[in-house]
């Protein structure tokens, strides 16, 4: 009797909100223009405003407060965080498949948010106190070659766009692994870690002078984007070899 084959069922994206493509289109295009405003000069004005602004209103107390926050966007250890969650995850439901996400999430900001700040060479707003001592209009530019790799590594902003970036993935992570205990993690829990700890990392980055505000805002649009692109993957359906059949399960709940 002929076996019949197995036909692969089509895999699909994930849908996201704002549905569509047209969003991610917006937000490239978005940072797009924002490098070539700050290229051409532009919003330096703002930048510097928002700067001073800040340099003038740090007390002590408002300092320490905004360095322990702004620890909520390190991308090392919220890293590790989600490849444990990961781990635990696979272990628990024996499924390799939640190791994609930190490790998809991992090579996304690596090769993307790492190359537009070498590429970039824009000062941090510190960089006229401390070393190199720039005069504070040498600061501001984009595309300053000359200067150290170290020095210039402000535009976009790493803090924010992994902030937005990993905070996604433990939302992601989360879910699964607390269903598998028997319970649900609401929705505005997930709104909560997803939204929070990103924009206190934007507000701390750029109030402590680490960051441009437009560093930010770049960086902001930057993660945006590849968070979006993160949730359209449909970790349940990629396609596997066979040798991993025993540990090809699904770990995303049903909506």
């Amino acid at each position: 009797m002929r076996e019949t084959p197995t036909v692969r069922r089509k895999v699909r994206l994930v849908p996201v909100r704002p549905a569509g493509w047209w969003f991610d289109a917006l937000l490239l295009a978005a940072l797009v223009g924002l490098t070539a405003a700050l290229a051409a000069g532009w919003f330096f004005g703002v930048d510097r405003a928002v700067a001073d602004w800040s340099d003038a209103h740090r007390p002590t107390a408002a300092w320490w407060i905004a360095f322990i926050l702004n620890y909520l966007g390190q991308g090392t250890p919220l890293a590790l965080i989600a490849a444990g969650l990961g781990l635990l995850l696979a272990i628990r439901l024996r499924s390799v498949r939640p190791l994609f996400v930190p490790v998809a999430a991992f090579v996304l900001t690596l090769f993307t948010v790492g190359p537009l700040k070498v590429w970039t060479a824009r000062p941090a707003p510190s960089a006229s106190v401390k070393e190199p001592f720039l005069p504070p209009e040498q600061t501001l530019p984009l595309f300053q070659d000359d200067l150290p790799v170290r020095f210039a590594q402000s535009y976009p902003s790493g803090h924010v766009a992994n902030a937005i970036v990993w905070y996604g993935v433990l939302a992601l992570l989360l879910a699964p692994l607390l269903a598998s205990l028997g319970r649900t993690l609401p929705r505005r829990v997930v709104l909560a870690v997803r939204i929070v700890p990103p924009a206190v990392v934007l507000c701390t980055t750029t109030y402590l002078g680490w960051h441009w505000l437009s560093d930010s805002v770049a960086g902001l649009m930057l993660g945006l984007l590849l968070d979006r692109l993160l949730h359209r993957v449909p970790w349940d359906e990629l396609p596997l070899p066979a040798r991993l059949r025993r540990w090809d399960r699904p770990f995303i709940p049903p909506v």
